[in-house]
């Protein structure tokens, strides 16, 4: 029979002819394959690791820090001594005494603590009611009593002009000691039991 029969493809011209050549069909390759192989396993393997410790650097980088809390105040700033009045005097008072009563208070921070009242008079004495220490919260005003007494005449004003009291205080900050000037009408107060306790002695 003659004519001409269907046109065979060549050898290559096969789309699947055309992919690369396998280790099998070439043995002489496949160590380099195998190289290949895990040269490109190390290499993915180092990236993955890469991109985690970048990650994880990110969000610590960018992680808002929590901000440092704040020191308690000063004893001093946040306590306040007010007088209140003086205690009314009776025949049966002691001339030489002075008793009066004033509030102490805390505006804010842990509690304070009273460890001392003294004033700058070498001729008198202080005590107090509650006695020292005590401790007086923020929020909680406490009415205390103090009483001053003249032990020497010569060691005292006949008028006391701007008398303070020295208190000394302690939180959790720190421990002061404070001068609170408690006013006009405690010094006119304090000048006139002055005057009567030392009006026969001399100086």
């Amino acid at each position: 029979m003659s004519g001409v029969g269907p046109v065979e493809p060549g050898p290559g011209t096969r789309a699947w002819d055309r992919t690369r050549p396998s280790a099998r069909q070439h043995p002489q390759l496949e160590p380099l394959t195998r190289a290949f192989t895990r040269h490109r396993r190390a290499a993915l393997a180092s990236l993955t690791a890469a991109g985690v410790l970048a990650g994880a650097g990110y969000l610590h980088a960018t992680r808002p820090e929590r901000p440092a809390s704040a020191p308690p105040p000063y004893p001093s700033r946040v306590t306040a001594l007010i007088y209140l009045n003086p205690q009314v005097r009776t025949p049966q008072t002691e001339k030489r005494s002075f008793r009066f009563d004033a509030l102490i208070s805390v505006e804010s921070g842990p509690p304070v603590t009273v460890i001392r009242i003294s004033q700058p008079y070498a001729g008198l004495s202080v005590i107090s009611t509650p006695p020292t220490p005590f401790r007086t919260k923020a929020g909680s005003p406490r009415k205390i009593t103090i009483t001053l007494r003249v032990t020497e005449c010569g060691k005292v004003p006949q008028s006391a002009g701007l008398p303070f009291l020295d208190v000394t205080l302690r939180n959790a900050r720190a421990i002061q000691t404070h001068s609170f000037i408690l006013g006009a009408r405690y010094a006119q107060d304090l000048s006139g039991v002055l005057q009567v306790a030392c009006s026969n002695e001399s100086r």
